[in-house]
């Protein structure tokens, strides 16, 4: 299985991400990532979905996706020719003894703290799927309290847009 990241521009209604996404349950595929938000264009929003699949599973959902109402765009996004990113959230242990440990990763992985109690600290980090799962397997045995992932986002590189025609 194969995973693509498709990006589609959709009208910033009520309702569409649901259209969206159940396009994907009623054919019974799994969304690894999904993220939307407002684009620079209050009337539109913009869903990055990541998914696993051959290449007949990629066409299908393509062309059932382009032939719902409000999606104005759809494009899949070559890896190799994209920025992909994620932002993790990390609440850790905080001990006397295992303080520098952690602060040492913090500043290996260019992460930050973003909150510091005495029994706790939360880092802040940004990059590609496989440097946010190496963060997270270095601070396991610290004691992880709680994390949350944004899943990923994605524009590609150059000048190439995703707009509405």
């Amino acid at each position: 299985m194969e995973r693509f990241i498709i990006a589609i521009l959709v009208s910033n209604l009520a309702g569409v991400l649901t259209r969206v996404s159940s396009l994907f349950t009623r054919r019974g595929f799994n969304i690894d990532s999904l993220t939307v938000g407002e684009t620079e264009s209050q009337e539109f929003s913009r869903i990055t979905i990541a998914f696993r699949g051959d290449t007949y599973t990629k066409e299908q959902l393509i062309k059932q996706l382009a032939k719902l109402h409000d999606v104005k765009e759809i494009e899949l996004l070559d890896k190799h020719e994209t920025v992909i990113r994620e932002l993790l959230l990390i609440k850790v242990k905080n001990t006397s003894e295992t303080r520098q440990d952690i602060l040492a990763a913090v500043d290996i992985f260019r992460s930050k703290i973003v909150d510091y109690s005495t029994d706790a600290l939360c880092c802040e980090l940004t990059g590609e799927s496989s440097k946010i799962e190496a963060f997270i397997e270095l601070l396991k045995p610290f004691g992880i309290l709680e994390m949350c992932r944004t899943g990923i986002v994605a524009l590609e590189r150059g000048s190439n847009c995703l707009k509405s025609k």
